[in-house]
């Protein structure tokens, strides 16, 4: 169960993260579309897993490398933009989420079987 306190971090983290996506890390993404689906924090608020979805992009494997390689920036330039409503800036882990693709594969094991 996440407190009220978490949940208000979550959506902060989420915000900012995705609008650094969007403005700052062009050099990383390079034209992919970059989304920030869900964001879980520790209780403790020292770790956040951030799940992205990732559009227009050819190997996604490759892109959440890159975006691995750049965290310690990512994280900094989040720090910049929170400090005055954290204390600690949580460390950040990026995980590719598959939601749509898992969607879509239902669609069409389902269209498969009308």
């Amino acid at each position: 169960m996440e407190s009220k306190r978490q949940e208000r971090i979550q959506k902060l983290l989420q915000r900012d993260i995705g609008e650094i996506f969007q403005r700052e890390m062009g050099h990383v993404t390079q034209h992919a579309m970059v989304t920030v689906t869900k964001i879980y924090v520790t209780p403790d608020l020292s770790l956040a897993r951030v799940y992205l979805s990732l559009f227009a992009v050819d190997d996604k494997a490759v892109l959440m490398k890159k975006i691995a390689k750049h965290t310690k920036e990512i994280r900094g330039k989040l720090g910049a933009r929170i400090r005055h409503q954290l204390r600690v800036v949580p460390d950040l882990q990026f995980f590719e989420d598959d939601s749509l693709d898992y969607i879509d594969r239902i669609d069409d094991l389902l269209k498969d079987d009308q």
